[in-house]
């Protein structure tokens, strides 16, 4: 099965009866070399944005994962683009699966994004990055820290790669008992962030606690990555 084959089967599967999934990606086909697949998404929606995408959750009121395209040329535009800071609950969703800014509020969590604004080559993707739904529950220390290099250092190599950089970032929930906040707003115990270089086809993924005292990321190939989150990926 070749590519082309093998990306049309993968999102009709998102867009048939087959899957709960709600909606599909067939709008933003360019955030992905293919979506990867969850074991159960009968509570997810998809959510194409400018730039990006989004499998959210309705369970954990928290994107599943977050997907976008990098190069060099988008990287040096997201480095004139002013962040936009005006965080909005998502209307696309319905209003028992959403998450809250009330929810955050207190929480004493950052609103973590999964795509981060710093990847936004123009206003409004930088605007629409700020949409709950692209947020999960982070450890400030963390998420300004840690969380903050890995996230430069992805941009850097896609400065450096010859073609496409897919990258794809998330939560895990790997504690039985998962801490919620405001009106059940799953907290992570673990994020992650997948980069897949187009033109080497070589992949690797980042992966860190969830907690101001994380130190270093753990790097992870992309099977154990799936092991640990459910996800099943394709291509590279």
């Amino acid at each position: 099965m070749n590519f082309r084959t093998l990306t049309h089967a993968v999102l009709l599967c998102f867009s048939t009866p087959l899957w709960a999934l709600t909606g599909d990606f067939t709008k933003c086909p360019e955030s992905f070399i293919v979506p990867p697949l969850a074991s159960d998404d009968s509570q997810h929606y998809a959510l194409c944005y400018n730039g990006f995408a989004v499998q959210y959750s309705a369970q954990t009121k928290t994107p599943v994962f977050a997907a976008a395209a990098l190069d060099k040329e988008r990287v040096i535009g997201a480095r004139n683009t002013k962040r936009q800071d005006r965080f909005y609950e998502e209307a696309r969703l319905p209003s028992k699966a959403r998450s809250l800014l009330s929810d955050y509020k207190h929480s004493g969590y950052d609103r973590g994004h999964m795509y981060p604004a710093g990847d936004s080559a123009n206003d409004e993707t930088s605007a629409q990055s700020m949409s709950l739904a692209n947020m999960v529950p982070q450890a400030s220390e963390l998420n300004r820290g840690i969380w903050a290099k890995i996230e430069s250092d992805t941009r850097r190599y896609a400065m450096r790669a010859q073609g496409k950089v897919y990258v794809l970032t998330g939560p895990a929930y790997l504690n039985s008992n998962s801490k919620t906040i405001g009106r059940g707003v799953a907290v992570p115990s673990h994020v992650w962030k997948l980069v897949q270089d187009a033109s080497t086809q070589k992949s690797w993924a980042y992966w860190i606690e969830n907690s101001d005292d994380a130190k270093q990321p753990e790097l992870i190939d992309k099977e154990t990555l799936s092991k640990r989150t459910g996800l099943h990926f394709y291509g590279h």
